[in-house]
């Protein structure tokens, strides 16, 4: 790990922890996705910390922040990425989140309240209703359970085995997120979902969305789709990419990123 800032946040009757990168420059928030945390973006983080002040928040029941017994909607995760903006007193940041953080991201921006800059969108959870209910009837938290139980060494030894392609880093990033992640935060699963399409359209910063070419969230299609509903929305698709593209290309989505942070300067 770099030299970074490590500290915590109260916010919302919660402690967030966070990583930040620091220094005189522009504020960007990166929000990780369900079961990962905010060193998960230390490869992006490290391409950007040379202009960017890089804030890497734990969402709550992940990482380094606190655990309450409820409140894991997306309405919740969203005031306690304002309760930061406002506690770190971040001028005009721009506001990046993957899957989960996507959501949580957009949902922020929605609200025109945080003071944004701008907004990057990495294969955000936008799901249709009838998606929302096949996951949350699937075995994810059974998973998740049993992975708790497994050994860091056994998680990366299963991550090396399904995805040969990343770097050594991010799995063990991945595993040490994984089994900082407790039960309690896979409640955001729980229909219904804020409307994306809602969501969307409401939105008035600048706003990038970037998805993998093999990603069964957001397809091409539907990114399509919704930059017709709102006008102020940039595609960009990475190739070789899944639903997991910080981790598939963490390198190529940070110049993407970082081109598009310096067209906001």
């Amino acid at each position: 790990m770099p030299t970074w800032t490590s500290g915590v946040c109260e916010t919302n009757g919660i402690r967030l922890h966070y990583l930040r990168t620091g220094g005189a420059r522009p504020p960007v928030v990166l929000l990780h996705g369900l079961m990962g945390s905010g060193a998960c973006w230390t490869p992006v983080a490290r391409v950007l910390e040379g202009e960017f002040d890089v804030v890497m928040p734990d969402a709550r029941g992940h990482g380094g922040s606190s655990t309450p017994h409820h409140g894991y909607r997306y309405d919740e995760h969203a005031n306690d990425v304002e309760g930061l903006i406002r506690g770190l007193e971040l001028s005009r940041p721009v506001l990046m989140g993957h899957s989960m953080g996507g959501m949580t991201a957009a949902v922020v921006a929605s609200r025109g309240a945080a003071g944004l800059r701008g907004l990057i969108l990495i294969d955000p959870t936008f799901l249709s209703p009838e998606r929302q209910r096949e996951v949350h009837a699937s075995d994810v938290a059974d998973q998740h359970r049993r992975a708790l139980s497994l050994s860091k060494s056994d998680l990366v030894a299963q991550a090396i085995a399904r995805q040969p392609h990343r770097s050594p880093e991010i799995i063990e990033l991945i595993a040490e997120a994984r089994l900082k992640t407790r039960m309690e935060a896979l409640d955001v699963l729980t229909p219904p979902n804020p409307g994306y399409r809602e969501v969307v359209s409401a939105i008035e910063v600048p706003t990038l969305l970037v998805i993998g070419d093999s990603s069964p969230v957001v397809t091409f299609e539907m990114a399509t789709e919704l930059r017709g509903l709102n006008p102020r929305v940039r595609i960009e698709e990475v190739q070789d990419a899944g639903h997991g593209l910080p981790y598939d290309q963490p390198e190529r989505l940070a110049e993407l990123v970082a081109s598009f942070l310096r067209e906001l300067a």
